[in-house]
Protein backbone atom coordinates (compact mmCIF):
# COMPACT_ATOMS: atom_id res chain seq x y z
CA UNK A 1 0.00 0.00 0.00
CA UNK A 2 1.20 3.39 -1.11
CA UNK A 3 1.62 5.53 1.72
CA UNK A 4 -0.46 9.19 1.06
CA UNK A 5 2.45 11.69 2.30
CA UNK A 6 1.66 15.61 2.38
CA UNK A 7 2.50 17.33 -0.90
CA UNK A 8 4.39 19.99 0.42
CA UNK A 9 7.09 18.20 2.25
CA UNK A 10 9.68 18.02 -0.85
CA UNK A 11 9.31 21.19 -1.49
CA UNK A 12 11.57 24.39 -0.72
CA UNK A 13 8.32 25.34 1.86
CA UNK A 14 7.55 22.28 3.77
CA UNK A 15 4.42 22.40 6.58
CA UNK A 16 6.07 23.24 9.85
CA UNK A 17 4.06 22.33 13.56
CA UNK A 18 5.44 21.24 16.29
CA UNK A 19 4.34 17.74 17.59
CA UNK A 20 2.85 18.74 20.67
CA UNK A 21 0.17 20.62 18.62
CA UNK A 22 -1.52 17.41 17.45
CA UNK A 23 -1.81 16.14 20.78
CA UNK A 24 -3.34 19.25 21.66
CA UNK A 25 -6.15 18.71 19.40
CA UNK A 26 -6.02 15.25 19.73
CA UNK A 27 -6.67 15.16 23.25
CA UNK A 28 -9.52 18.22 22.81
CA UNK A 29 -11.26 15.49 20.11
CA UNK A 30 -11.13 12.49 22.16
CA UNK A 31 -12.88 14.36 25.34
CA UNK A 32 -15.45 15.05 22.80
CA UNK A 33 -15.85 11.54 21.82
CA UNK A 34 -15.72 9.89 25.47
CA UNK A 35 -16.79 11.54 28.47
CA UNK A 36 -14.69 9.66 30.61
CA UNK A 37 -11.70 11.46 29.50
CA UNK A 38 -9.98 13.61 31.98
CA UNK A 39 -6.92 15.95 31.89
CA UNK A 40 -4.26 16.35 34.53
CA UNK A 41 -1.08 19.28 34.19
CA UNK A 42 1.68 19.58 36.30
CA UNK A 43 1.72 23.33 35.76
CA UNK A 44 2.78 23.23 32.18
CA UNK A 45 -0.97 23.44 30.89
CA UNK A 46 -0.20 25.56 27.49
CA UNK A 47 3.62 24.43 27.17
CA UNK A 48 1.87 21.03 26.73
CA UNK A 49 -1.09 22.00 24.42
CA UNK A 50 -3.49 20.58 27.07
CA UNK A 51 -5.24 23.70 27.75
CA UNK A 52 -7.02 23.51 24.50
CA UNK A 53 -8.70 20.99 26.70
CA UNK A 54 -8.62 22.74 29.82
CA UNK A 55 -11.30 25.31 28.06
CA UNK A 56 -13.51 23.15 26.52
CA UNK A 57 -13.79 20.64 29.53
CA UNK A 58 -12.98 22.90 32.62
CA UNK A 59 -14.58 20.46 34.95
CA UNK A 60 -12.69 17.65 33.66
CA UNK A 61 -9.14 19.24 34.27
CA UNK A 62 -7.25 19.04 37.13
CA UNK A 63 -4.06 21.73 37.80
CA UNK A 64 -1.63 19.76 40.29
CA UNK A 65 0.99 21.80 40.28
CA UNK A 66 4.74 21.53 40.45
CA UNK A 67 4.08 17.74 41.97
CA UNK A 68 4.55 15.17 38.74
CA UNK A 69 4.50 11.98 41.28
CA UNK A 70 1.33 13.61 42.55
CA UNK A 71 0.55 13.64 38.91
CA UNK A 72 0.53 9.98 38.36
CA UNK A 73 -0.66 8.84 41.19
CA UNK A 74 -3.47 10.87 41.27
CA UNK A 75 -4.17 9.88 37.66
CA UNK A 76 -3.84 6.00 38.54
CA UNK A 77 -6.52 6.84 41.31
CA UNK A 78 -9.10 8.00 38.93
CA UNK A 79 -7.97 5.30 36.45
CA UNK A 80 -8.98 3.11 38.63
CA UNK A 81 -12.45 4.71 38.99
CA UNK A 82 -13.24 4.52 35.71
CA UNK A 83 -11.69 7.28 34.45
CA UNK A 84 -9.65 7.63 31.31
CA UNK A 85 -7.06 10.57 32.94
CA UNK A 86 -4.23 12.02 30.48
CA UNK A 87 -1.06 13.44 32.22
CA UNK A 88 1.21 16.14 30.89
CA UNK A 89 4.82 17.62 31.26
CA UNK A 90 7.68 17.98 30.18
CA UNK A 91 9.17 14.52 29.61
CA UNK A 92 12.60 15.24 31.58
CA UNK A 93 9.91 15.30 34.40
CA UNK A 94 7.35 12.92 33.22
CA UNK A 95 8.80 10.22 32.96
CA UNK A 96 11.71 11.48 34.21
CA UNK A 97 10.97 12.40 38.12
CA UNK A 98 8.13 9.92 38.56
CA UNK A 99 9.23 6.70 36.96
CA UNK A 100 8.61 4.92 40.12
CA UNK A 101 5.09 6.18 40.35
CA UNK A 102 4.08 4.93 36.92
CA UNK A 103 5.85 2.20 37.24
CA UNK A 104 4.20 1.11 40.48
CA UNK A 105 0.55 2.79 40.04
CA UNK A 106 0.10 2.51 36.45
CA UNK A 107 1.80 -0.36 34.64
CA UNK A 108 2.14 -2.18 37.31
CA UNK A 109 -1.37 -2.48 38.13
CA UNK A 110 -2.52 -2.18 34.07
CA UNK A 111 -4.37 1.02 34.85
CA UNK A 112 -4.73 3.13 31.34
CA UNK A 113 -3.18 5.92 32.24
CA UNK A 114 -1.81 8.49 29.57
CA UNK A 115 1.80 9.74 30.19
CA UNK A 116 2.47 12.71 27.76
CA UNK A 117 6.06 13.48 28.03
CA UNK A 118 6.39 16.72 25.93
CA UNK A 119 9.78 18.63 24.58
CA UNK A 120 11.75 15.16 24.68
CA UNK A 121 14.99 15.32 22.51
CA UNK A 122 17.24 17.15 20.97
CA UNK A 123 14.78 19.96 20.01
CA UNK A 124 14.41 21.03 23.13
CA UNK A 125 16.88 22.88 21.93
CA UNK A 126 18.17 25.75 24.31
CA UNK A 127 16.60 24.99 27.52
CA UNK A 128 20.01 22.27 27.78
CA UNK A 129 20.39 19.38 28.94
CA UNK A 130 18.71 19.61 31.80
CA UNK A 131 15.41 19.44 30.03
CA UNK A 132 16.88 17.68 26.92
CA UNK A 133 15.05 13.93 28.20
CA UNK A 134 16.84 11.37 26.14
CA UNK A 135 16.63 7.98 28.36
CA UNK A 136 12.65 8.61 28.08
CA UNK A 137 12.52 5.86 25.04
CA UNK A 138 14.69 3.59 27.31
CA UNK A 139 12.92 4.16 30.50
CA UNK A 140 9.12 4.02 29.31
CA UNK A 141 10.05 0.68 26.49
CA UNK A 142 11.09 -1.91 29.48
CA UNK A 143 7.85 -1.55 31.48
CA UNK A 144 5.33 -4.27 31.26
CA UNK A 145 2.19 -3.37 30.02
CA UNK A 146 2.59 0.35 28.73
CA UNK A 147 2.90 1.20 24.94
CA UNK A 148 5.31 3.68 24.08
CA UNK A 149 4.75 6.03 21.12
CA UNK A 150 7.03 8.45 19.07
CA UNK A 151 4.73 10.49 16.60
CA UNK A 152 6.46 11.52 13.30
CA UNK A 153 4.66 14.84 12.63
CA UNK A 154 1.90 16.59 14.28
CA UNK A 155 -0.49 15.11 11.81
CA UNK A 156 0.40 11.92 13.68
CA UNK A 157 0.61 12.87 17.00
CA UNK A 158 -3.53 13.60 16.54
CA UNK A 159 -3.79 10.64 15.43
CA UNK A 160 -2.18 8.56 18.19
CA UNK A 161 -3.56 10.97 21.16
CA UNK A 162 -6.87 9.51 19.93
CA UNK A 163 -5.80 5.79 18.98
CA UNK A 164 -4.15 5.60 23.12
CA UNK A 165 -7.54 7.32 24.27
CA UNK A 166 -9.01 4.02 23.16
CA UNK A 167 -6.59 1.30 23.71
CA UNK A 168 -7.48 0.62 27.70
CA UNK A 169 -3.56 0.47 28.54
CA UNK A 170 -1.61 2.26 30.12
CA UNK A 171 0.35 4.62 27.46
CA UNK A 172 3.05 7.05 27.19
CA UNK A 173 3.47 9.40 24.18
CA UNK A 174 6.93 11.17 23.20
CA UNK A 175 6.38 15.14 21.52
CA UNK A 176 8.84 17.59 20.66
CA UNK A 177 9.25 21.05 21.67
CA UNK A 178 9.55 22.51 18.22
CA UNK A 179 8.18 23.24 14.87
CA UNK A 180 9.03 20.10 12.26
CA UNK A 181 7.87 18.96 9.17
CA UNK A 182 5.07 17.36 8.67
CA UNK A 183 5.53 14.48 6.46
CA UNK A 184 1.93 12.38 6.99
CA UNK A 185 -1.58 13.65 5.57
CA UNK A 186 -4.87 13.75 7.16
CA UNK A 187 -5.57 10.62 5.23
CA UNK A 188 -2.18 8.39 5.98
CA UNK A 189 -2.57 5.25 8.22
CA UNK A 190 -2.10 4.94 11.94
CA UNK A 191 -2.52 2.27 13.96
CA UNK A 192 -0.70 1.11 17.61
CA UNK A 193 1.80 -1.25 16.49
CA UNK A 194 2.47 -0.45 12.88
CA UNK A 195 5.10 0.43 10.83
CA UNK A 196 5.17 2.03 7.49
CA UNK A 197 6.82 1.69 4.76
CA UNK A 198 7.43 5.31 2.82
CA UNK A 199 10.30 4.29 0.61
CA UNK A 200 11.33 1.05 -0.91
CA UNK A 201 14.59 0.79 -1.41
CA UNK A 202 16.84 -2.15 -1.86
CA UNK A 203 20.38 -1.74 -0.58
CA UNK A 204 19.66 -0.88 2.84
CA UNK A 205 16.75 -0.04 5.49
CA UNK A 206 16.54 2.81 7.84
CA UNK A 207 13.95 2.62 10.43
CA UNK A 208 13.32 5.80 12.00
CA UNK A 209 11.16 6.83 15.07
CA UNK A 210 9.63 9.76 16.18
CA UNK A 211 10.88 13.48 14.24
CA UNK A 212 13.86 11.56 12.77
CA UNK A 213 11.63 9.90 10.06
CA UNK A 214 11.25 13.01 7.75
CA UNK A 215 15.44 13.31 8.56
CA UNK A 216 15.55 10.16 7.21
CA UNK A 217 13.57 10.19 4.13
CA UNK A 218 15.67 13.26 3.12
CA UNK A 219 18.71 11.15 3.40
CA UNK A 220 17.22 8.33 1.37
CA UNK A 221 17.47 11.08 -1.25
CA UNK A 222 21.31 12.20 -0.93
CA UNK A 223 21.86 8.34 -0.55
CA UNK A 224 20.34 7.91 -3.93
CA UNK A 225 22.44 10.15 -5.47
CA UNK A 226 25.32 8.29 -4.20
CA UNK A 227 23.74 4.75 -6.02
CA UNK A 228 22.73 4.06 -2.45
CA UNK A 229 19.22 3.20 -2.76
CA UNK A 230 17.52 2.93 0.49
CA UNK A 231 14.16 1.91 1.83
CA UNK A 232 12.68 3.76 4.63
CA UNK A 233 10.45 2.96 7.55
CA UNK A 234 8.63 4.96 9.90
CA UNK A 235 8.26 3.09 13.19
CA UNK A 236 5.69 5.34 15.51
CA UNK A 237 4.92 2.68 17.81
CA UNK A 238 7.91 1.60 19.69
CA UNK A 239 6.52 -1.03 21.99
CA UNK A 240 4.64 -3.05 20.95
CA UNK A 241 7.44 -2.96 18.02
CA UNK A 242 5.56 -4.30 14.41
CA UNK A 243 7.91 -7.59 14.17
CA UNK A 244 7.27 -8.43 11.10
CA UNK A 245 7.36 -5.17 8.88
CA UNK A 246 10.61 -4.61 10.40
CA UNK A 247 11.88 -8.31 9.57
CA UNK A 248 10.37 -8.34 5.73
CA UNK A 249 12.24 -5.08 5.35
CA UNK A 250 15.47 -5.94 7.14
CA UNK A 251 15.22 -9.63 4.75
CA UNK A 252 14.81 -7.83 1.58
CA UNK A 253 17.58 -5.23 2.43
CA UNK A 254 19.93 -7.27 4.63
CA UNK A 255 21.36 -4.21 6.45
CA UNK A 256 19.71 -1.71 8.97
CA UNK A 257 19.80 1.63 9.80
CA UNK A 258 18.39 3.17 12.93
CA UNK A 259 17.81 6.91 14.22
CA UNK A 260 16.55 8.48 17.15
CA UNK A 261 16.99 11.71 19.05
CA UNK A 262 17.78 9.51 22.22
CA UNK A 263 19.85 7.42 23.89
CA UNK A 264 20.54 4.52 22.07
CA UNK A 265 21.22 2.58 24.75
CA UNK A 266 18.27 0.42 25.38
CA UNK A 267 16.41 2.80 23.16
CA UNK A 268 14.31 2.29 19.46
CA UNK A 269 17.84 1.44 17.73
CA UNK A 270 18.04 -1.08 20.72
CA UNK A 271 14.73 -2.48 20.59
CA UNK A 272 15.36 -3.25 16.78
CA UNK A 273 18.49 -4.86 17.44
CA UNK A 274 17.25 -7.32 20.03
CA UNK A 275 14.50 -7.99 17.48
CA UNK A 276 17.30 -8.76 14.76
CA UNK A 277 19.59 -10.69 17.28
CA UNK A 278 17.04 -13.06 17.78
CA UNK A 279 14.92 -13.63 14.41
CA UNK A 280 16.94 -12.82 11.69
CA UNK A 281 20.86 -11.45 12.77
CA UNK A 282 22.33 -8.72 10.72
CA UNK A 283 24.54 -5.67 10.86
CA UNK A 284 22.82 -2.93 12.49
CA UNK A 285 23.51 0.96 12.79
CA UNK A 286 22.47 2.82 15.52
CA UNK A 287 22.04 6.76 15.04
CA UNK A 288 21.47 8.37 18.25
CA UNK A 289 23.03 9.94 21.13
CA UNK A 290 25.94 7.86 22.46
CA UNK A 291 26.30 7.85 26.12
CA UNK A 292 26.23 11.76 26.91
CA UNK A 293 24.13 14.44 27.56
CA UNK A 294 22.68 16.76 25.65
CA UNK A 295 23.75 20.86 25.53
CA UNK A 296 22.22 24.23 25.16
CA UNK A 297 21.96 25.47 21.52
CA UNK A 298 20.09 26.08 18.50
CA UNK A 299 18.50 22.95 17.84
CA UNK A 300 20.11 22.55 14.19
CA UNK A 301 23.37 23.39 15.65
CA UNK A 302 22.63 20.44 17.96
CA UNK A 303 22.23 17.91 15.56
CA UNK A 304 24.97 18.63 13.78
CA UNK A 305 27.11 18.03 16.57
CA UNK A 306 25.34 15.10 17.76
CA UNK A 307 26.04 13.61 14.11
CA UNK A 308 22.39 14.05 13.32
CA UNK A 309 21.97 16.53 10.92
CA UNK A 310 20.83 15.03 7.61
CA UNK A 311 24.41 15.61 6.21
CA UNK A 312 26.44 13.37 9.12
CA UNK A 313 23.78 11.06 8.91
CA UNK A 314 24.33 11.03 5.26
CA UNK A 315 28.20 10.84 5.66
CA UNK A 316 28.03 7.98 8.33
CA UNK A 317 25.68 5.42 6.33
CA UNK A 318 27.68 5.98 3.39
CA UNK A 319 31.03 4.96 5.23
CA UNK A 320 29.36 1.88 6.95
CA UNK A 321 27.86 0.95 3.99
CA UNK A 322 31.24 0.97 2.22
CA UNK A 323 32.65 -1.77 5.10
CA UNK A 324 29.53 -3.75 6.34
CA UNK A 325 28.27 -6.44 3.86
CA UNK A 326 24.50 -7.29 3.08
CA UNK A 327 23.01 -10.11 4.90
CA UNK A 328 22.01 -13.14 2.78
CA UNK A 329 19.74 -15.65 3.99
Amino acid sequence: MTYPMNESFYSNSPELEPTRAGFGRGLKAAGEADDRIVALCADLTESTQMHLFKEAFPKRFVEVGVAEQNLVTVASGMARAGKIPFTSSYAAFSPGRNWEQIRTTASLNNQPVKIIGSHAGVYTGKDGATHQMLEDIALMRVLPNMVVVAPGDSVEAEKATRAIATNGQPSYLRLAREKTPVFSAPESPFELGKAYILREGSSLALLGTGTMTAKLLKVAERLAEHGIDAAVVHVPTIKPLDEQTILNVARQTGRVVTAEEAQIAGGFGGAVAELLGEKLPMPVLRLGMKDRFGESGNPDELFDMFGLSEEKITKQIEEWAQQTHRYHQ
